[in-house]
């Protein structure tokens, strides 16, 4: 089984739409969509829902006021300042409780339960590309990594359930956690730049992090026109390091245009821009498909 997660240093590179039309011209995949914070995959690709389950991580302290003696121990440990006093009984605020249990552990009465908080949900959908595995933080709320591994476990279990031999992942910008969630397991990673000097800065950011993790990667160079001293100089960076350049992008109206549509690049009306893509395409799978060093 061979994953592409598609990433990179920053956003507003052009990924998701990259992956969409990587979406529309790969045959025997899965898509998923491991930008759990932002999710805008679905928006191109119409995902409609078979399943869906909530996304449980970490707990939130919760009074029982028929318990509750109102002693004011809990809120003098909590060290987040979760807990006050309300129309002569306390509370929790869940915004500012951090589940960290001392509340529980000190309370003389025993009278604070300790559930599981709901972070956000889960779906599995099926899309004119192929079935979809995809989700949505609630807002505010941590652990995005822990919700991208499951997105990728359940993305591994439809692979195998269907006989599919590809995943194809959006993942999200920048360096975190969700984005070395996403590099977990993969195959190769698919970093989406600009000739930018941010571009370039971010880019080296997310080649170190590829390198720790011993992910393969190669670069595609969108907008590849805004810059020849830094599309170059992008050129220098990946010679330097071994990572194979598959192709540049020009800076194109088309993409806004097709997701205007609710579509891929690479459907509807032919455009020099989805030609590229298209050609890009195939050299990009042979890559993917290379056996990893070991």
């Amino acid at each position: 089984m061979h994953e592409l997660v598609v990433i990179s240093g920053k956003g507003g590179t052009g990924k998701t739409s990259l992956a969409a039309a990587f979406a529309h011209l790969a045959e025997g995949k899965v898509l998923c969509d491991l930008d759990v914070d932002a999710p805008d995959l679905h928006l191109i690709a119409g995902p409609t829902v078979q399943r869906s389950g909530p996304f449980l991580s970490g707990h939130v302290a919760e009074i029982d006021p028929a318990a509750c003696t109102g002693c004011g121990t809990c809120a003098n440990v909590c060290a987040y300042g979760a807990i006050h006093k309300e129309g002569g009984r306390f509370t929790v605020d869940s915004s500012h409780c951090e589940g960290c249990k001392v509340c529980v552990a000190f309370c003389p009465e025993q009278a604070i339960d300790f559930p599981d908080r709901l972070c956000g949900t889960w779906y599995e959908s099926e899309t004119r590309f192929g079935p979809m595995i995809h989700a949505q933080l609630d807002p505010g709320q941590e652990n995005s990594g822990k919700l991208v591994t499951l997105l990728k476990t359940k993305a591994r279990a439809q692979a195998s359930s269907r006989a599919l031999e590809r995943i194809l992942s959006d993942g999200a910008p920048g360096i975190g956690c969700p984005v070395i969630s996403s590099l977990s397991m993969a195959s190769l990673a698919l970093l989406v730049t600009e000739p930018t000097p941010s571009g370039l800065h971010d880019l080296s950011r997310v080649t170190e992090l590829c390198h720790a993790l011993r992910v393969r990667s190669c670069v595609l160079i969108n907008k590849a026109d805004l810059s020849r001293e830094y599309q170059a100089a992008i050129h220098a960076y990946c010679e330097a390091r071994r990572i194979p350049v598959v192709g540049h992008l020009p800076h194109d109206p088309a993409v806004t245009e097709a997701m205007l549509r609710g579509q891929a690049v690479t459907e509807g009306p032919a455009t020099p821009f989805g030609l590229q893509v298209r050609q890009i395409w195939p050299g990009l799978q042979h890559l993917l498909e290379l056996p990893s060093p070991i």
